[in-house]
């Protein structure tokens, strides 16, 4: 059970870094925001899937 959590975190993460990274923002503020998202683990997705997918782009322009 772990093994799949574990592999839907993964997918979620990959996912998150590729959306991420097509943002129209400078590439510094883009690996600071994927460096965080990483450290953070589930607490850094529930973050950006919640609230950071339609707002952070904006905030970091």
């Amino acid at each position: 059970m772990g093994f799949i959590i574990w592999i839907i975190g993964l997918v979620l993460c990959i996912k998150a870094v590729l959306e991420i990274l097509k943002w129209n923002i400078d590439g510094i503020k883009k690996l600071l925001v994927v460096i965080i998202l990483l450290l953070t683990s589930w607490v850094g997705l529930a973050v950006y899937y919640f609230w950071g997918r339609e707002n952070l782009e904006a905030q970091l322009k």
